[in-house]
């Protein structure tokens, strides 16, 4: 069957690229949430909880998915950070809490774990530091 809007096919890379922006900003946000524990607290306060906390886990997830998220934002390694995102989604699927910052359910996280496969199989598209090889 022929395509309805064959005029579309040309914008077919921007795709990617509105995918890469709404999964790093859900990392970008997630990892926030977890580094200042998703409080709405006084700067001096989050200041001291973050140096006290500096050494934790959680700091470091916070950290790596903050990164992440600016990666794929940026356009910059996607694959990779498609491929960090995947398994923080896959973290949250199995955990029973989901991520920090939001009250989610194990729906989006699946939906945010087949838009990181879909980044790690297809690239970054459009508007991208990545270039297809």
């Amino acid at each position: 069957m022929l395509n309805p809007f064959p005029d579309l096919l040309v914008l077919s890379l921007l795709a990617p690229f509105i995918l890469r922006i709404v999964v790093g900003v859900i990392l970008l946000k997630s990892g926030y949430a977890r580094i200042t524990s998703g409080g709405t607290r006084s700067a001096i306060d989050i200041a001291n909880q973050w140096r006290a906390s500096m050494f934790s886990p959680a700091w470091y997830l916070g950290a790596i998915e903050i990164i992440a998220g600016v990666f794929l934002i940026v356009g910059f390694l996607t694959q990779i950070a498609a491929l960090v995102g995947g398994l923080i989604a896959i973290k949250a699927i199995a955990r029973k809490g989901g991520l920090a910052g939001a009250v989610r359910t194990k729906a989006f996280y699946v939906l945010m774990l087949v838009i990181c496969v879909s980044l790690l199989l297809t690239g970054a598209g459009a508007l991208a530091f990545d270039l297809p090889l």
